[in-house]
């Protein structure tokens, strides 16, 4: 699947080349395009992938390059007020070439959150192509006004794309790590699991090609019933002979290994850590990927897994397809979309509506308190008289 990539605030930038260095690296070339979009200058200069004339500055008259101080209504603001700079980029995007444009944003802070969602919705007013989110959502440790923040370009965002894949860095922060290893690594599991699902339609020259394929109809089919999605990832490692000369020729898989392998994997996938934990009881759709060698891509394995999935989701829209890839490793790839049944969702809506509430009561209560703290004792000898 062919992708335009739109980065937007620090976190979505950092993601953006995180995808981009995978895509590098299997040079598969699933990512045709991408454009950083920011209210802070140094944020751009530190990309290293992204093309200088793709590193778009918004907000320059009024935020000087200095970014939104964590106020993602000032980052929506920016955003709508140079919005065609930011799609005078994207006219460069040869569009159709693409299968789908995908805007990645941190929601915690102020650019990220503020201004993807008004990216999307333009990006859907202006092309045809499907407009995806990939949203990064705060940690608990990272305070009310990030949860805050989240919560409202949550509710913006998803309704301004297709479908929103949703990463919660509270889901896999470790402890003892420090901030910036913790977010390096963070962005190689999101990389990771969009890498494989994203290139598993994209053959390059020499690959093999799988029994059943899964191409860009198939994703977007999949995220076609709009609401949040969730990725799940799982690898196996697998023996794979070494060439040598005169060498006998070590004999294929066991077929009942290779079924249950492949099973196994799909299982650790969907049960282990997803980028966002719910309830897989009530997907609307699911998209199945194994990849890895192709003589333990089993065919069998692979229907199994679907069928498991369909009985585990209770959905009939399951599709699934297998991804030869010359590795070490059996690599599954489950992408539940439409998912309803998300407690981090409900958990961080509570936390914002506490957030707002006390903000207000903050706000009601400056004046007064602001009087009680500068009263100079009017009449009152001990009193202090201002300057003027």
């Amino acid at each position: 699947m062919k992708l335009a990539l739109v980065g937007v605030g620090q976190a979505g930038g950092k993601v953006m080349e995180a995808l981009m260095g995978y895509d590098r690296r299997a040079g598969v070339g699933f990512v045709a395009d991408a454009i950083a979009v920011n209210t802070a200058r140094a944020d751009l200069v530190g990309l290293d992938a992204t093309p200088l004339d793709h590193r778009i500055l918004i907000g320059g008259a009024r935020l000087k390059g200095h970014g939104t101080g964590a106020d993602n209504e000032l980052g929506a603001e920016v955003a709508s007020e140079d919005i065609n700079e930011v799609m005078g980029a994207v006219d460069e995007v040869a569009v159709h070439e693409i299968d789908a444009f995908l805007v990645v944003a941190g929601l915690g802070g102020g650019t990220g959150s503020g201004a993807a969602p008004v990216v999307a919705r333009e990006l859907r007013r202006r092309y045809a192509e499907p407009v995806y989110g990939l949203g990064i959502l705060p940690g608990r440790t990272e305070g009310s006004i990030y949860a805050l923040n989240a919560a409202r370009s949550f509710l913006t965002f998803v309704e301004q794309v297709d479908n929103l894949i949703l990463f919660d860095n509270d889901a896999w922060r470790e402890s003892g790590e420090s901030l910036r290893t913790g977010y390096d690594r963070l962005n190689v599991e999101i990389a990771r699991r969009l890498g494989v699902l994203f290139s598993a339609g994209e053959i390059t020259e020499g690959q093999a090609v799988g029994e059943s394929v899964v191409d860009a109809s198939e994703i977007i089919n999949t995220l076609g019933s709009g609401g949040i999605s969730t990725v799940g990832y799982a690898a196996t490692a697998v023996e794979r002979p070494k060439a040598r000369l005169f060498a006998r020729r070590k004999p294929a898989p066991d077929v009942g290994d290779a079924t249950n392998r492949v099973l196994s994997t799909v299982r650790r996938a969907a049960l282990g850590r997803l980028t966002l934990p719910c309830e897989l009881a009530g997907a609307e759709r699911a998209l199945l990927v194994v990849a890895g060698p192709p003589e333990y891509l089993d065919r069998r394995g692979i229907e199994r897994a679907r069928r498991w999935l369909e009985e585990t989701t209770g959905s009939m829209e399951v599709r699934g397809g297998d991804y030869p890839l010359d590795s070490d490793y059996v690599a599954a790839v489950v992408l539940f979309s439409g998912v309803t049944d998300v407690p981090r969702i409900e958990e961080l809506k509570g936390v914002a509506v506490e957030a707002q509430r006390r903000m207000q009561e903050i706000e009601s209560e400056g004046p007064e308190g602001l009087h009680d703290l500068t009263w100079s004792g009017d009449g009152d000898e001990d009193g202090l008289d201002p300057l003027f």
